[in-house]
């Protein structure tokens, strides 16, 4: 603590005893001496401000904290432009000396606007309006089409899981069957031999591919013969009615 008391003490005596030692002419002198130094007055207190800003922020950022212009003077060519100064008056007003006259656009900016509009918005608000309903309603016009397909293919539903029932057994009933005929197959092949034989015996494979081709060609020869049939019958059946025809 007496650090800082005595500095205060010896100045108190200082100026106590400068103020009784002063006479007439010197009081003229000093008054003289203070006019001269306003502007030394005006930098000391500048320079007491300055020690009184502690947060070490650069002045342009210590006057936009203060809500003061940061720049009095253009440090740089955008601080020149005419964008930045409407800025500046908009958030200081008055306060930042900027003529209020360049917030308002010139003819030159008017007519670029315009020509700007009339190329990025070509349509009338009326033609977007219409545009807009019009592509509403065929978004709702392919909603409404795609819910009438649903609709149908869910109608068709159950027809369609009885068709596919009726494949699932129909393949079902083909495996079957070729599984017996395969076993009727290896059982002809054993009867052949009349002794049991190993089925991965190289005669026994012989043997069933032999019988199996045998197999195939009836099965051919049956298929060609009911085909056979069928077209007597069509030819027999359209002889008869040509000859019902003639007869009329």
């Amino acid at each position: 603590m007496n650090r800082y008391i005595k500095p205060k003490l010896l100045r108190s005596y200082f100026i106590n005893t400068t103020r009784s030692s002063t006479t007439a002419p010197e009081i003229e002198q000093n008054e003289q001496v203070t006019i001269d130094d306003t502007e030394d007055a005006l930098a000391k207190e500048a320079e007491i401000e300055k020690k009184r800003n502690i947060s070490r922020l650069s002045k342009a950022h210590y006057d936009v904290m203060n809500g003061r212009r940061p720049y009095e003077e253009p440090k740089h060519i955008a601080h020149l432009t005419v964008k930045f100064n409407r800025k500046m008056y908009g958030k200081y007003g008055a306060a930042s000396g900027v003529n209020p006259s360049i917030c308002w656009p010139t003819q030159k900016d008017i007519e670029e606007k315009r020509e700007f509009e009339a190329v990025a918005f070509p349509f009338t608000i009326q033609e977007m309006i219409a545009t807009a309903a019009q592509k509403r309603r065929e978004e709702q016009l392919k909603i409404q089409q795609r819910d009438n397909e649903i609709a149908t293919k869910f109608a068709k539903l159950e027809q369609w899981k009885k068709e596919l029932q009726e494949k699932m057994a129909k393949k079902t009933a083909e495996v079957e069957a070729a599984k017996i005929k395969k076993e009727r197959l290896v059982e002809e092949v054993r009867r052949h031999f009349g002794f049991t034989l190993d089925p991965r015996d190289e005669r026994f494979q012989q043997m069933l591919v032999k019988r199996e081709k045998e197999q195939k060609k009836r099965e051919k020869q049956a298929r060609v013969e009911a085909r056979e049939k069928l077209m007597i019958a069509k030819l027999q059946q359209k002889k008869g009615e040509v000859a019902e025809k003639s007869s009329e």
